[in-house]
């Protein structure tokens, strides 16, 4: 963010100050996401972190998912508004092989963000500037190979939809520029990548549909998403399903800047009028009052079991994300299943 001009430099020299003042100084770059008291004491992201950056030709919105194991549902709330996946892996010594051992962080980010129906994915091959590392091609290439038939393992194409970069993130390197630090490495920055990566776009001209990811109360209740189909503009008329509940737009927020309509692909914050707060959930669809989205008790999933400890018959008790959707759910009849 600060290479693209998303955070200034004063700004920055703020928070290295405050870090520092905590004895936390390397930590001061994550706190222009990491907003709230106890990310910052904790250094851990907790809530779904939202900012923008522009390059020359594009608008990105970013969404900074929690890492830690005990905040993976605020994660998969994140993965199910993304076009792209950033999959951050550390290459320092010892921190790679934890995070990729079985159980690690990022096998289950790599497998939930397939399953949340992200397409690209860019693997930033982290802190290669690190005294174990001191880019070493040789290092880089161990990373890759180990990660390759696991990514293609839970669906992605390593060909046409994996990337790797080396990067630096404390300097900077190969984020926005190519760094002369690794000379072996002859591919694009990961700023250069992603503006040139083509994204299919989300119809505008289908009915409107919003899955409500998550609602606060500021003078009128605000409703956060990302749309995914068609249109809305201020007056506009909807319908909040599954209840049915006619609203009214108010407000229209895209990246905190007021609009008078947006389109599919924006993740926005929408004021409506006739529902308060307490009567909406995550999960919640706003959609088209004369094409409204369809309401079902039976739907047919493929259970893809990646990894598993104990026996899975009738009984056993999970948690059931659908898109921004959270439940609990229980097997109650236990099937063949073929596992991979």
């Amino acid at each position: 963010m600060f290479l693209t001009g998303g955070v200034d430099k004063r700004t920055l020299e703020k928070y290295e100050r405050e870090a520092r003042e905590k004895n936390r100084e390397s930590w001061y770059l994550s706190w222009a996401l990491d907003t709230n008291q106890e990310e910052r004491d904790k250094g851990k992201t907790v809530e779904v972190g939202r900012a923008y950056f522009e390059t020359d030709s594009k608008h990105f919105t970013m969404l900074d998912a929690p890492g830690h194991r005990s905040f993976v549902p605020n994660m998969i709330g994140g993965a199910a508004q993304a076009d792209l996946a950033v999959l951050v892996i550390s290459a320092r010594k010892g921190e790679f092989e934890t995070g990729f051992e079985r159980g690690g962080q990022t096998r289950e980010h790599a497998m939930l963000v397939k399953t949340a129906g992200v397409k690209h994915l860019v693997v930033l091959i982290n802190k290669m500037d690190d005294p174990t590392v001191k880019w070493s091609e040789e290092r880089f290439t161990e990373c890759q190979s180990k990660l390759v038939p696991f990514l293609k393992k839970v669906g992605f194409n390593p060909k046409k939809d994996v990337f790797f970069i080396p990067v630096s993130g404390m300097t900077g390197a190969n984020l926005k520029d190519i760094s002369t630090e690794c000379p072996w490495y002859t591919g694009p920055s990961f700023i250069q990548y992603i503006d040139a990566l083509s994204i299919s776009r989300l119809p505008t001209d289908g009915p409107f549909i919003m899955p409500v990811v998550d609602k606060y109360k500021d003078m009128g209740t605000i409703l956060l998403g990302k749309i995914e189909s068609g249109e809305v503009g201020k007056g506009s008329s909807l319908l909040l399903m599954p209840n049915k509940t006619p609203v009214e737009v108010l407000t229209i927020l895209v990246d905190d800047d007021e609009r008078n309509s947006a389109s599919a692909g924006d993740n926005v914050k929408v004021k409506v009028r006739g529902v308060e707060e307490d009567d909406v959930s995550s999960g919640f669809v706003l959609c088209d009052t004369i094409n409204p989205c369809h309401t079902g008790r039976e739907f047919t999933a493929q259970i893809v079991i990646i990894e598993y400890k104990s026996i899975i018959c009738a009984g056993y008790n999970a948690v059931l994300h659908i898109h921004s959707a959270v439940e609990e759910a229980q097997l109650s009849v236990s099937k063949t299943m073929n596992l991979i």
